[in-house]
């Protein structure tokens, strides 16, 4: 049932699932993202055959269609959202308010029953780990509402989880150029060197930052850190949370360099990238 927000006067319509039993697939006018931690789940999901064995993750839409035909020894936790949750929070207690919000994006792309790959996104097993600890968080959250800014918090945890799961959907490939790819979507929030990147692709300086420029346009240093300011972007237009929280979430330290680095790239200062965006979409 939704949650009623004991610092606000308001129902928030998500649900976490610390058990999933299956019994309900897919819930009612919610998107259910289920993390299956051991077993393994057969059926027909959209008119195609899917298959996970733990660890696996399963997303569906609300109008999914979804049939089991064989379950065995399944643990499973899932978080569930009403499509409004997605919905960008107010500009909090502040005369900028507008009274329609932007949308999250991020991994929308994974409930598409048109998408081949979707519902059963790619799991690397470097990825898992971190994508169960914010799962985690996430639940924590829901069920503690520690402080005031519990949903937002919720709100960042599933930014980063669709972000990821996203991109290890896009990349399907197990090219060198990939290993460095999940290496980056995995650790952006920690320290990376190119040395670090050349281990994991084991490729040298040269071979590994043609291939980036060949693949992505940019170096290997230049993906990663185009990609911790695509989060950081997510993570102004969609929350509330102080730049040096976002500045530790998404690798830059601390939030001087995180804004002097912002700014350099994208010729404005994130709250004023930050008020634009919400501006910005919510005239659309």
């Amino acid at each position: 049932m939704p949650q009623a927000d004991r610092y606000k006067k308001r129902m928030v319509n998500i649900e976490f699932a610390a058990v999933e039993d299956f019994s309900c697939l897919p819930y009612p006018e919610r998107f259910t993202l289920i993390f299956i931690t051991s077993g393994r789940i057969k059926g027909i999901l959209n008119e195609r055959p899917i298959s996970i064995s733990a660890p696996g993750v399963l997303c569906l839409a609300e109008d999914a269609q979804l049939r089991l035909d064989e379950k065995i020894n399944v643990s499973a936790q899932s978080f569930r959202f009403h499509p409004e949750f997605l919905n960008t929070v107010k500009l909090s207690e502040t005369k900028d308010y507008f009274p329609s919000a932007p949308r999250i994006q991020i991994g929308l792309s994974l409930f598409d029953s048109n998408n081949l790959y979707a519902g059963v996104p790619r799991i690397t097993d470097k990825a898992f780990p971190l994508l169960l600890e914010w799962f985690f968080l996430l639940g924590m959250e829901v069920l503690a509402q520690s402080d005031a800014l519990w949903a937002c918090r919720i709100k960042k945890y599933l930014i980063q989880i669709l972000g990821l799961l996203e991109e290890l959907n896009r990349n399907r490939e197990h090219s060198p150029v990939d290993e460095a790819l999940d290496y980056i979507h995995t650790h952006y929030s920690q320290k990376i060197a190119l040395e670090d990147l050349t281990k994991y692709a084991h490729l040298n300086r040269v071979t590994l930052n043609k291939k980036f420029q060949d693949r992505c346009g940019s170096t290997a240093i230049g993906y990663l850190q185009a990609h911790r300011l695509k989060v950081a972007c997510e993570l102004l237009t969609h929350t509330d949370m102080s730049l040096n929280e976002i500045a530790l979430a998404t690798g830059f330290e601390y939030d001087t360099y995180f804004i002097k680095q912002f700014t350099a790239k994208k010729g404005l200062s994130p709250t004023t990238y930050r008020n634009m965006s919400r501006k910005y979409s919510s005239a659309q």
